[in-house]
């Protein structure tokens, strides 16, 4: 069913929930999803709705017009999508298959609801597997000593495709600042450790060392900070002391993909609402 997906975030005061519920009955809006949320530590409330596209009388660029008044009115921050409308993905990966394999066949499985546009990778490993889905593949290397070079190319080649959201399926790189900045809350990554622990490389090889019971997974947006940015999702699994390093990174990457596909999921369906350096996903 096409559906308009209206996200909505916003200080929290009385009659929000009611002035938009009006407006949307009063067009004969057809709810079929409804999530709430206040936040009393910052004072912001959240709210994602989805109404049936085929109940109202007008497209999505009226629908921007008509309720344009109603955001002002109560400083808004928000957007309003239509399922009708593919996301473009780009997908970014290095050298381990795992993260990749998993979207491409989600995607071609169509459990994921989007246009994966091209992938890049800073090695030429993965071209025959991402080549058999029919999807183009760059390989743009990475020079240890001038980096900038390949990032302007990744950035050419994303703006190419028109990308709306970028994913790091172990891309084992770090993103310069301009590109973060530029795709702010646009790229996702997946970090093989449960943050804030272990931030940073050999997370498996730092959790071993440490003798932890849990080892886990963290899908999150990309910041300029290493492995800071705002949760999307998280998982873990058990681990005991006569698991090795090996098995540790074998139980790991079961956990990465659910957790990446998860997060990747939420993004596409408009779940996320990111306010500072946090995330409500309804």
């Amino acid at each position: 069913m096409r559906t308009f997906r209206l996200v909505i975030a916003c200080p929290d005061r009385v009659g929000i929930v009611a002035k938009v519920s009006n407006f949307l009955a009063s067009h004969n809006g057809w709810i079929t999803e409804a999530s709430h949320h206040s936040d009393n530590l910052s004072g912001w409330f959240f709210m994602r709705h989805e109404i049936r596209a085929d109940s109202l009388p007008f497209g999505i660029e009226a629908f921007r017009e008509a309720f344009a008044p109603i955001a002002e009115e109560f400083s808004m921050n928000w957007r309003i999508t239509d399922t009708a409308q593919k996301k473009r993905v780009v997908l970014m990966a290095s050298r381990e298959s795992h993260c990749l394999a998993d979207l491409l066949h989600r995607w071609h499985s169509d459990e994921l609801d989007c246009e994966i546009s091209c992938v890049i990778s800073n090695h030429d490993d993965l071209r025959s597997m991402v080549e058999w889905h029919g999807i183009p593949y760059y390989h743009v290397p990475v020079n240890p000593q001038d980096k900038e070079p390949a990032f302007a190319e990744v950035s050419r080649l994303v703006k190419q495709h028109e990308a709306e959201v970028v994913v790091l399926a172990r891309y084992m790189q770090i993103l310069p600042p301009a590109l973060c900045s530029e795709y702010a809350h646009k790229v996702i990554n997946i970090h093989h450790s449960f943050l804030p622990s272990f931030v940073g490389a050999k997370p498996y090889h730092q959790a071993s060392l440490r003798g932890v019971k849990l080892i886990g997974a963290t899908c999150h947006y990309v910041t300029e900070e290493l492995d800071a940015g705002p949760i999307i999702e998280q998982d873990v699994v058990r681990v005991s002391h006569s698991d090795s390093i090996e098995d540790m990174v074998r139980f790991g990457r079961d956990v990465e993909k659910m957790v990446l596909a998860r997060g990747l999921r939420y993004h596409l369906e408009d779940r996320v609402l990111v306010h500072g350096n946090k995330t409500v996903v309804f």
